[in-house]
């Protein structure tokens, strides 16, 4: 196995901006980081980066494609061993919005965590960490009292979250979804439903710790040249999610390691 120091750490879309620096942070830390990138070419460069900041090896997933997500969790497995945290860093922001924009930013930025999440959290440590990289954006003031309230069910579970975020789906492509209640981003719907995604799996296990973290508006490809906060700022609070010893929070939404509204 090849978990060394400080253990495994594993951060999905990590080959530029946010996750990048998260891989770079961890390794300084201590961690044995596996950076991932659709293209295993993309994760070499980024991790040649990285070379002197610590143990960083690159391996190919792409988060929107189940046979990737399979292939990944077969070889971390195998190869890889027990994972101390799991980062879902891995988004997209598409300009526009219609069917299309709306079914592949869910692919990454919601399934794909979700397929992630399923497929490693049996390698994760007990005690270990599963950190949501979300936004502020995903906060609920955007949507009806009817869809805030069955995003906060307390009973909600991952086929009801699903369903929730398929109604979505269907009312973007009859443009009903305004009348339904949604806000038009497939962003902003994105992380709604990551965070909601955090609370039932923080429910359901708690030998695991899940949290998600909004890093800020971070200068990256993502968030513009005009962002208030550098990578390293953004990190930071990933990090600390990834990191948290034994009592840390679980179930909850973090910036700057101190808890905001859901």
């Amino acid at each position: 196995m090849i978990g060394r120091g400080r253990g495994n750490v594993v951060v999905t879309g990590s080959n530029r901006g946010l996750g990048l620096e998260t891989c770079r942070q961890l390794a300084e830390q201590g961690f044995s980081v596996v950076l991932t990138a659709r293209a295993r070419s993309a994760a070499q460069a980024a991790a040649t980066r990285l070379s002197g900041a610590g143990d960083v090896q690159p391996a190919e997933l792409d988060v929107a494609s189940r046979e990737s997500v399979a292939a990944f969790a077969s070889w971390a497995k195998r190869e890889l061993g027990p994972i101390q945290a799991l980062v879902n860093n891995a988004g997209v922001s598409l300009k526009g919005f219609d069917a299309q924009v709306v079914q592949e930013t869910l692919a990454v930025n919601f399934f794909g965590a979700l397929e992630v999440t399923q497929a490693l959290e049996p390698l994760v440590v007990d005690g270990g960490s599963i950190v949501m990289v979300s936004s502020g954006m995903g906060e609920l003031s955007a949507y009806s009292p009817e869809l805030r309230t069955r995003f906060l069910d307390p009973e909600l579970d991952i086929r009801a979250l699903v369903t929730l975020i398929e109604e979505f789906v269907a009312g973007v492509k009859v443009n009903q979804h305004e009348r339904q209640g949604w806000p038009s981003s497939a962003y902003r719907v994105s992380k709604a439903a990551l965070n909601a995604l955090t609370r039932i799996l923080a429910r359901d296990s708690a030998r695991v710790r899940v949290n998600s973290v909004c890093p800020g508006w971070v200068r990256t490809d993502m968030g513009g040249r005009g962002a208030s906060r550098d990578v390293a700022q953004g990190a930071h609070g990933i990090v600390w999610a990834a990191t948290l010893g034994e009592g840390g929070p679980h179930g909850g939404f973090f910036r700057d390691c101190k808890p905001i509204a859901w």
